[in-house]
């Protein structure tokens, strides 16, 4: 898939060979950071390409990495970021999905400087790719530092962010979600909690300035869906604009809610990592993730399995179904997954492979040669295609046979959920 715009790609150029401005002590300055960090050119792209085996553009020698070596190493006369325009590495005319991956390894933390200007030029290049739909985001850790993929980007509405409690109000009152949390857990919470509760300076409407701090600005978003209270001595449920009080004693639900708006308003990278800690920690089962608590029974598609996917249209659709998944939107979440079951399907094809063929690969791969493990897959793919086949799983599909029950929705996505999360993991590049 091609998104990514000349101009785009032209904007990335420019800024690693001109350099990026920043803010700096009351002036602007220029700073410079080479795509291949702390590595020399030729070693950092032979993390991508087999030089090897590709072709020599100097009749003198033999392949590209001699000729590469020639013209950076012994003579350097290339200029500085050639690659960029370079035919042999089809990051002008390639597909996206190059130009993206070559990307993510330029930020790679073999490959980075960390004392450079690395995460400033990451935020400036996001900001160019989210024009045309992507992002670079941390997709796993590598001794504790982050390893990016890419994905699909979603610019979030403007729209007022709805806390734990009341996009699941309907599912605790019919109490489909149970949970409780212990004296210690909530203790640890909000000394957590206390240490993110900093005191900032705000500007209101007027321009006036004035003090306040994370827990006022969290009661008060609170507010606009209920009533903060709290169990006092007497036993009483009372308001409260106290955060001990309201972690300690109220409905845990509540204390969710605080995570979340919390979260909502750090601006470090180490917020997540440690709630998460705290959590598994006292065994409740929830995890953060993008600003949002899961239960970790219903956890999404793996973010280190999605990393993976390379091919655009089946990470967007997947992107999409684990979206509409966490909104309770199950009907549009499984058409969607269904969706990306059957671009699953065509995952390898191409000119001489078609979707049989394709689907025998990922089976292959996913069954490791094995008799047993070959049956189930290929028995697994061959139900999943006969249940869309059957039901309206998509809804303009008005011949089939109609689903009504929330919980069967529930179980087609699970479903087709956990052959898709355990199929991607396998899948290796597009050679047969």
């Amino acid at each position: 898939m091609n998104r990514i715009t000349e101009i785009t790609k032209r904007d990335i150029l420019d800024l690693f060979q001109n350099g990026l401005e920043i803010d700096e002590f009351f002036r602007t300055r220029t700073v410079t950071y080479n795509y291949y960090g702390r590595l020399e050119e030729i070693d950092f792209l032979k993390r991508l390409y087999d030089l090897e085996r590709m072709p020599s553009f100097d009749s003198r020698f033999a392949n590209a990495e001699q000729d590469i070596w020639q013209h950076t190493v012994n003579n350097d006369d290339y200029p500085y970021c050639w690659v960029f325009e370079e035919k042999r590495f089809n990051l002008q005319d390639g597909s996206d999905e190059v130009y993206l991956k070559f990307l993510c390894e330029v930020f790679h933390p073999a490959v980075r400087y960390d004392k450079g200007y690395w995460k400033e030029f990451l935020v400036a290049t996001n900001k160019l790719l989210q024009n045309d739909g992507y992002e670079i985001y941390p997709a796993e850790k590598i001794s504790n530092r982050d390893v990016y993929g890419w994905r699909i980007y979603r610019q979030e509405d403007n729209t007022l962010f709805i806390p734990y409690s009341q996009r699941n109000a309907k599912d605790i009152k019919a109490k489909k979600i149970v949970l409780s949390i212990k004296r210690k857990a909530r203790n640890q919470i909000y000394q957590f909690l206390e240490r993110y509760n900093i005191v900032y300076q705000a500007t209101d409407e007027t321009g006036w300035n004035y003090n306040t701090t994370v827990a006022e600005d969290v009661f008060n978003e609170i507010r606009q869906f209920y009533v903060p209270k709290c169990y006092n001595d007497k036993k009483e449920y009372v308001e409260t604009a106290d955060l001990q009080a309201f972690i300690l004693s109220n409905s845990p639900f509540c204390v969710l809610d605080a995570i979340e708006f919390f979260a909502k308003h750090s601006i470090s990278d180490d917020f997540e990592p440690q709630i998460n800690a705290i959590l598994k920690l006292n065994e409740i089962p929830f995890q953060l993730s993008k600003g949002k608590l899961m239960n970790t029974f219903d956890t999404q598609i793996n973010k280190n399995s999605l990393v993976s996917v390379q091919e655009v249209g089946l990470k967007e659709l997947l992107q999409e179904a684990s979206k509409y998944y966490d909104e309770n939107n199950l009907q549009i979440a499984v058409e969607k997954l269904w969706d990306a079951f059957e671009r699953l399907k065509t995952y390898y094809c191409s000119s001489t492979v078609d979707k049989k063929k394709s689907v025998n690969k990922i089976i292959m791969d996913m069954g490791n040669n094995q008799q047993p493990f070959l049956e189930l897959f290929e028995k697994e793919f061959h139900e999943l295609t006969i249940l869309g086949n059957n039901f309206r799983i998509r809804h303009h599909e008005t011949t089939k046979t109609d689903i009504q029950d929330k919980r069967h929705y529930e179980y087609f996505y699970k479903r087709c959920l956990s052959l898709i999360s355990t199929a991607i993991q396998y899948l290796d590049g597009r050679n047969l």
